[in-house]
Formats: C-alpha cells, structure tokens, sequence
C-alpha cells in the first residue's frame, strides 16, 4: 500500500473536514494517508511515497518557515503536490502580474511597489476608483484586507505603508458584483475542470468565507466563466493536481481575483463525486 502524509498546521492536526473525507476515499485506492503538521520537526518526510498540501491555513502567517520547509522537502527528492516550484510562486499574489501578462483578464490590481511613494487614496484617484479592496501580498482568508473608500484612505494610508514596507500591498477594484452576483471558485483536479460553487457575502459585508457569514452553493458555471477559468489553468507553466480559479463575473466576461494553489478549500462535499474524484486525481499521480 501507498502511503502519503497530508500536510496541515498546527491549529487542525487532524485536517479540516473537507480535506478529512478524502482519506477513506484513498484508501478504496490502496493508498494510506496520513496527516501530519508541517511544522513538526519530528516528521519524517522522506519516508512517504508523496506529501500532499491541504490544511496548511497558516503559511501567510510563517511564510518564510513554510518556504524553507518547502526547499528541504525539495531537495530530500521528496515528491510535493502541488511542486515546490508552483507553491512558491503561488505563495505570493504578484503571481497575478505573470498572469495579466500571459492574457489571463485579472480584477483591476495596483501594486505598491510600482509607484513606492504614492499615497493611497492618490492612486485611487488616479486609476477612478471610489471604493478599493486592500490586500498583503503574502495573506490568505482575508487576512488583514480592507476594503477603503477614497474619503477613508488617509485613514488607511498607516496600514497600507505598513503592508508596503512589509509583505508587500495591492489594491483591487472593488468589484460589487461579488454582493450582487456572487464569486465563482471552480476547482480543477489534474487540470482537468471538476466542479464549482457560488460564494455569497453575507448582507452588509464584502467577504465571501463561510467564518465571516458568506454563503456557498454548487453551481454550473455559464460557458464563458468556465472558459476563462480553463485558460487560467492553460497560462501555468505546469499542471496543477489541483487547482481553484477564483472570480468574478463582469460585462460578459471572468475576471480572475485569485489562482489558489495551495490550501485551497475545494468543497469536495459539494457535489458526492468530486472527492472520488480527486482522489483519482492522486492515485493517478502516484
């Protein structure tokens, strides 16, 4: 029997549900998986036929610890889903530029380190914006993001220096259709499209993550959505086992928020195959 160590943090050893229900599903695959901290300095890597990223939901906040746990995994010859080379990239949302700059049609996105003294609320102004969404550039499940109005973003201007100074900072168009409308995230097992969700923020609110009130649902993408998303998996240099193509719809088109390739939840309850699915995807792999 296969065997591979699920990776998680320390907050969840056991994993979160969504990823817990792929272990018996591994199982039916002659594989034995197993979860395991990757903080823990007492785990043996190396002895599994693969290491598997899932609940790692603290990598933003020991980015670089996780990095460099990555790199030993990396030359120990140990076999990582997804590669080392793709978390690393991944790990850090100016993954967006190389995108934007491959044709993929991503939310409207300033970047502090292009105009590094620039004050918020001016680049605000100058790309027309009144309402803006501040991210860190190394961040997860909202993480320290804000969204700011152009009368609030001297008020911001401290935290957004901060962020600019420190992870790095971007600002995203606000996009009110994620309240309206919702935002897709379409999953994509071995780069193949496997199923989606529509994700709601409660009233009053901007983030869709079931912890702040938003809702989920399952969904079937319109064509166009589905097409764009496929062709931000085609824009990687490498396939993905897996994969979660966040967006938005605007005028006809999807417009991408967030490629997450890491710890994305990937509602394997959503529809009953997709966890039979994925886990394919790894016996595949194996």
């Amino acid at each position: 029997m296969k065997r591979i160590l699920v990776a998680t943090c320390e907050e969840v050893p056991d994993l979160k549900a969504d990823d817990r229900a792929i272990l018996p599903l591994l199982k039916r695959h002659g594989i034995h998986a197993v979860p395991a901290v990757w903080s823990d300095a007492s785990v043996d890597w190396a002895s599994a036929d693969a290491v598997l990223i899932r609940s790692c939901w603290d990598y933003h906040l020991r980015h670089a610890e996780f990095l460099s746990w990555i790199g030993r995994l990396e030359r120990a010859q140990v076999r990582v889903w997804n590669s080392p080379r793709l978390l690393r990239w991944n790990s850090d949302k100016r993954y967006l530029r190389d995108l934007e700059a491959r044709q993929v049609a991503i939310v409207r996105t300033l970047w502090g380190d292009t105009d590094p003294h620039a004050s918020l609320k001016h680049s605000m102004t100058a790309a027309g914006w009144t309402k803006a969404v501040v991210k860190p550039c190394i961040s997860a499940s909202a993480h320290r993001t804000i969204v700011v109005w152009t009368h609030t973003a001297d008020a911001a201007q401290c935290e957004y220096d901060e962020l600019r100074n420190g992870p790095g900072v971007m600002v995203q168009e606000f996009m009110e259709q994620v309240a309206t409308h919702g935002e897709w995230s379409l999953m994509f097992l071995n780069g193949q499209f496997s199923h989606a969700v529509l994700k709601l923020p409660k009233p009053g609110d901007f983030r869709v993550q079931s912890e702040y009130g938003g809702s989920i649902e399952a969904a079937v993408p319109p064509g166009f959505v589905l097409r764009d998303a496929e062709a931000v998996v085609s824009a990687l240099e490498e396939r993905p086992l897996y994969a979660r193509v966040d967006g938005v719809e605007s005028d006809g088109q999807f417009l991408l928020m967030e490629l997450e390739l890491i710890e994305p939840m990937l509602f394997l309850d959503e529809p009953t195959a997709a966890g039979e699915r994925f886990a394919a995807a790894i016996a595949g792999a194996l």
